[in-house]
């Protein structure tokens, strides 16, 4: 299924996501594969440039649970973070913006409880992930940001 380009802000998308989080990693190389024109780039929340986008939009620099999708000048946290991640993805996965009708409070209420649940469920990871070549490619660095 082709994506509605038109609708799609031109500027690549940054995806900030736990490191250490096994189920987080995991989404980072679902996306990557379902991203094949590069439109996403990534940063764990720990990382120098993680730090700095959270600076920047005013999020807790200590506090890990949510990943943040950053479009430009603006920033989405949890489920609209979810959401607006799916709506850039190849195939089916738009459809998932139909969840935009539940409110965001209950939409954000399950988000939360799978956040909370993640390392219980999916385990923890003593360090970061370690990207493929291709995918590190896509990894933000802090001088990627300045400027």
């Amino acid at each position: 299924m082709p994506h509605n380009d038109a609708r799609l802000p031109k500027a690549p998308a940054i995806v900030l996501f736990d490191g250490e989080c096994v189920m987080c990693s995991f989404i980072v190389r679902f996306v990557y594969a379902r991203d094949p024109q590069a439109r996403l780039r990534f940063a764990p929340l720990q990382s120098d440039a993680g730090q700095m986008l959270l600076q920047r939009h005013g999020l807790s620099t200590d506090r890990f649970d949510t990943f943040v999708l950053v479009e430009g000048d603006r920033c989405y946290t949890k489920s609209t973070a979810a959401l607006r991640l799916a709506r850039r993805l190849r195939g089916l996965w738009p459809l998932c913006c139909a969840f935009v009708v539940v409110p965001r409070p209950l939409r954000d209420a399950v988000y939360g409880f799978v956040a909370k649940n993640r390392y219980r469920w999916f385990g923890r990871s003593d360090a970061c992930m370690m990207p493929t070549p291709e995918l590190k490619r896509r990894f933000v660095e802090p001088q990627d940001l300045l400027g």
